[in-house]
């Protein structure tokens, strides 16, 4: 069976805030040009995890009626906190203006999705959910011309089943990637076109989320609690949220950075254990958990920000790395990064050039990740310095160091297991506390077990000789859904992928210490159904 094809003006990859975003600004411009959206989740918000305290910002530049439309921001930040954990104790600090919320408000961002989506519809917009972009078209010249969708009915070995179904050829003027971060196309364009500063590489976070029903005489609708130091040591970056959103629903969950060191941990352990905290646990004891789910995210900050556009498209969102650390937020620079790409694919069309790289210069988005741009660097060392040069940059320099600060691969940051100190972490008691398995089941994920394993060992025998026996197999812990496991019951141990548990944080692609995994989309519609996450 050969490929079909379409063609469209402009084809957006990615169904998140960027790419929806990018799609209405575009329709809104010129309501002649034809766009396609393509989202490898099964519907439109099935992959988007966030936090979230959302800020209306690009919103209200997008759709200034959106509050008329029936947005689904009804849950206004009410109170800021600040705390610094120890292992027993909870004090209470000074809130840092980034995280000053008023104005904001506890969002589902997957909700917020599905009604942009249903905004891009009413204006024109095709959007196609469960067909993931897996190929990028070229012409003679290099310059990207479309995207081919993935195979359907393709087997283990990679062979069609009766089932099968060609990817499609999808071409396009302007090819707008919105994928979210760590987008494998994305990727791809930033390496093949040297888009970004090999001097200032991405760095990323691992962050977890769990939404909870909890006592009603607990819950303070509007509040909004962010926390650091326990259970982390302090040369580790990360922190918690806590969020009481609509129906008694709290939004708890937290942030490691990737940059960790000790090949023992576990960033969802330290997340169960961050729940154990005696100033923490009573908020939860007696309700329910509801639903779970993990994420790696951006942290590199604005001097990782690549080139934003290359022959034939550009890059959005996370897939390019909008998200201001100190505020915990992206949604919004997300979102206007959209917009200013829509921008720039129209004058593109008017006269040949695409000034999207100039706009976003020029914009408030710049303007606001400049302005933070060397805090989550200077945490490298710890966190008292890296609280002190935040305190800096605020206070006294208020962002106008003459300065940047450099970042470095997370992937070179683990010491060998023989330096390292084992962490022994307690047992889930299935109330407060879960293993991954049960962690997993709610995230609704499915992937057929007889489709290709989407997670490629570039040089399969690393596996053992390098990451088992000098680190003992980190991929075991850092991995949210229990997807690598080093199986022993032969005359050598082998590393099992159980693919069919992955919920798509890419956490794997990012920090194996050779890069040696590989993430690829796996057949449309697979992976994790959020919901209302």
């Amino acid at each position: 069976m050969s490929s079909e094809s379409m063609n469209y003006d402009v084809v957006i990859v990615g169904g998140g805030p960027a790419g929806l975003s990018a799609a209405i600004r575009l329709k809104q411009l010129n309501a002649d040009i034809t766009v396609c959206l393509l989202e490898k989740g099964s519907e439109i918000g099935a992959h988007i995890l966030s936090g979230n305290v959302f800020e209306p910002r690009a919103l209200n530049e997008l759709l200034p009626n959106w509050k008329d439309l029936g947005a689904p921001l009804s849950t206004p930040v009410k109170a800021d906190r600040f705390y610094f954990l120890s292992k027993t104790k909870k004090y209470r600090l000074p809130t840092p203006p980034q995280m000053h919320n008023q104005g904001n408000y506890i969002i589902s961002l997957g909700a917020l999705c599905r009604w942009l989506a249903e905004q891009a519809t009413n204006l024109g917009v095709e959007i196609y959910p469960g067909f993931p972009a897996a190929v990028l078209l070229k012409d003679d010249s290099g310059t990207v011309i479309g995207v081919r969708t993935g195979d359907m009915g393709v087997d283990k070995e990679g062979k069609p089943t009766e089932l099968y179904q060609p990817g499609m050829e999808i071409f396009a003027k302007q090819v707008i990637l919105a994928e979210g971060c760590r987008g494998s196309l994305s990727e791809q364009v930033i390496k093949d076109y040297q888009l970004r500063d090999p001097e200032n590489p991405q760095t990323y976070g691992i962050g977890f989320k769990e939404v909870w029903q909890i006592d009603p005489e607990k819950h303070q609708e509007g509040l909004t609690e962010h926390g650091i130091g326990w259970p982390l040591d302090q040369a580790t970056y990360g922190g918690s949220f806590i969020y009481h959103a609509e129906n008694h629903q709290v939004f708890v969950g937290y942030v490691i950075g990737l940059d960790y060191q000790n090949p023992y941990m576990s960033p969802f352990e330290e997340f169960q254990r961050f729940k154990t905290h005696p100033k923490i646990r009573t908020l939860f004891e007696g309700g329910k958990r509801i639903a779970y789910g993990a994420r790696a995210l951006n942290e590199g900050g604005w001097q990782a920000i690549p080139k934003l556009t290359f022959p034939g498209g550009a890059l959005v969102g996370c897939s390019a790395g909008f998200v201001n650390v100190p505020k915990i937020k992206g949604s919004h620079t997300a979102m206007k990064s959209g917009m200013l790409a829509a921008e720039g694919v129209i004058e593109f069309f008017k006269n040949g050039h695409n000034p999207y790289n100039e706009l976003l210069e020029s914009s408030w988005v710049a303007e606001e990740l400049k302005a933070v741009r060397n805090i989550r660097p200077g945490f490298r060392h710890g966190l008292i310095p890296g609280l002190i040069n935040a305190a800096f940059e605020t206070y006294i320099s208020r962002g106008k160091s003459p300065w940047t600060l450099k970042n470095h691969k997370d992937n070179k940051s683990l010491r060998l297991a023989a330096a390292a100190t084992k962490i022994d972490y307690p047992k889930a008691d299935g109330k407060l506390t879960f293993d991954r398995l049960s962690s997993v089941y709610l995230c609704n994920t499915s992937h057929d077990e007889n489709q290709p394993v989407h997670l490629k060992l570039r040089q399969p025998e690393m596996a053992i000789a390098h990451n088992y026996q000098l680190y003992d197999s980190p991929e075991q812990r850092y991995c949210p859904a229990g997807v690598y496991e080093i199986v022993k019951t032969g005359p050598e141990p082998y590393l099992q992928i159980n693919s069919a548990n992955c919920i798509h944080c890419k956490t794997c692609d990012i920090k194996d210490p050779l890069q040696n995994i590989q993430w690829v989309p796996p057949e449309g519609g697979s992976g994790p159904n959020y919901g209302a996450m």
